[in-house]
């Protein structure tokens, strides 16, 4: 019998979550009738984990030293050396659904600040019709304030129950910018001196962003066939936020940071820029996806035949923790937040689907391996550290207990442990250096919390890690597709 495309496709979709359910269950089977097996594996297990420890510490170091050398330059004063910079504009998409006026106003006042001149910035703000009435209102105050200010200010609404589309991100901003490519054609401008930014609604830009990201795009060989990826810190509202939600959030930057330092297999993640034109190439954002802040630069990838990459910029760009105002609230947010980031898998069947055949060249494998490997290890490892640190010891029998192996597990795996937690140190003094440099209240005792708060990051890294990214892929293999889930943002 012929397999179908579908079916053939719906293989791909069941294969991420079968690979994480068979490594647990094979975790637990062999730890119950192989336990020396499973003590060998598991100390070479911490073992790898410790070098990937190392690993990340490595290019952590190297993107903070960049942060540090890159935040305080003056962009502005060197994009203005540069010939024909005065044709470069950017067009700022801000895609919102029910948030609250404070948090659209503080990213209105931080693009206002910019160094680079506003009258070259197209700012888009883009609602939904499904929540027309409240959005009006603030986009009628946003109207008042801002009107003027920028070269253009856009703001539409994007029309609920449009056929082919799901409730999502991706398709407010693929409504959007069809609207914006209207008024750009009517310039007559080339698409390759425009710059677009998809921002998430809460994001607010480091005053020279615009500057460097102009900087690195007009420096850049072929600027045109890049996305820009700045650095994403949670600061925002990181004060009022519960320790084990800045926990998480800054276990996102350490990530995307220690990503940052490996070019070839970055991808584009949350709030990111690229060149109209390749936006318009490849037909804008995809509008029946969750997850089109990575999608996006497969489409340019795939579009150019693997001419396409991530240029990293290590200014920031700072955005809200998953804080909900309650603890529970903030605890349910949290999870959501992190199981729709886990939805990436979805990428997976894509990518295979449209790589198998295609010469892309070396680089699409390192982008399937990358995609693979960090969709399994979030789902599988906190769990497995765990599980073999102790189940394999506990259920050996007596003969499995009297070899030298088994009797010194427990001071291996211990000493690795305590060897891997170097990572947990280095992440806790990063994260002082990080914060706001408005700290309320008593400094000491804040910062203190700080670095005291890392000692949650084990526990977190199961409840907000393992956890949620496991439920992803498994309904990915049963084929209840998630839906776009809108983090609310309280301040």
């Amino acid at each position: 019998m012929k397999i179908s495309n579908y079916q053939k496709y719906r293989l791909l979709e069941i294969f991420p979550g079968t690979m994480v359910w068979l490594t647990l269950l094979l975790t637990f089977l062999l730890s119950f009738f192989k336990p020396l097996w499973m003590i060998y594996f598991a100390i070479a297990f911490d073992l790898y984990w410790l070098l990937r420890v190392l690993y990340f510490i490595i290019y952590l170091t190297y993107s903070w030293k960049q942060y540090r050398k890159i935040k305080n330059v003056p962009w502005m004063t060197k994009v203005v050396e540069l010939p024909d910079w005065q044709k470069i504009y950017h067009v700022i998409f801000l895609p919102t659904l029910n948030e609250d006026a404070a948090v659209i106003k503080h990213t209105f006042a931080a693009l206002k600040n910019s160094t680079y001149p506003l009258d070259k910035m197209i700012v888009v703000l883009a609602g939904e019709e499904r929540e027309a009435e409240s959005f009006k209102k603030i986009a009628e105050e946003i109207r008042v304030l801002y009107e003027g200010v920028f070269f253009k200010l856009f703001i539409t609404l994007h029309p609920q129950d449009v056929t082919g589309e799901i409730a999502a991100k991706g398709a407010n901003l693929h409504w959007a910018a069809k609207h914006v490519k209207e008024f750009i054609d009517a310039q007559k401008w080339d698409y390759a001196n425009i710059i677009v930014s998809s921002f998430d609604i809460d994001t607010v830009v480091h005053t020279e962003y615009f500057a460097h990201l102009t900087y690195k795009y007009l420096t850049h060989p072929n600027p045109t066939h890049s996305s820009y990826q700045p650095l994403a810190l949670y600061n925002n509202n990181v004060w009022e936020s519960p320790s084990f939600a800045r926990v998480v959030a800054n276990s996102t930057t350490f990530w995307l940071m220690a990503e940052l330092a490996r070019p070839k297999p970055l991808w584009t993640f949350s709030s990111h820029s690229m060149s109209f034109k390749a936006l318009v190439d490849v037909g804008f954002w995809q509008n029946d996806i969750v997850t089109e802040d990575s999608r996006i630069f497969l489409q340019c990838f795939i579009h150019y035949n693997g001419d396409y990459e991530v240029t990293p910029l290590y200014i920031p760009v700072s955005m809200d923790t998953a804080h909900a105002g309650s603890l529970w609230q903030t605890v349910k947010n949290l999870y959501k937040q992190q199981r729709r980031w886990a939805w990436g898998i979805e990428h997976f069947p894509f990518m295979i689907w449209h790589f198998w055949n295609t010469k892309l060249g070396k680089k699409k494998w390192h982008l399937l391996f990358n995609l693979s490997e960090g969709m399994y290890s979030w789902s599988t490892a906190p769990i497995l550290i765990l599980i073999l640190g102790y189940l394999p010891l506990w259920l050996a029998g007596d003969v499995e207990k009297s070899t030298v192996i088994a009797q010194n597990a427990p001071f291996i795996l211990e000493w690795l442990m305590r060897l891997a937690m170097v990572g947990i140190f280095a992440s806790a003094i990063l994260n002082v250096y990080l914060l706001p440099s408005n700290i309320p209240d008593n400094k000491i005792l804040r910062i203190g919390v700080v670095l005291l708060q890392w000692i949650l990051l084990p526990v977190a890294l199961i409840i907000f890690g393992s956890i949620p990214a496991i439920d992803a892929q498994t309904r990915l293999m049963f084929g209840k597709y998630l839906g776009f889930y809108t983090t609310k943002k309280i301040r």
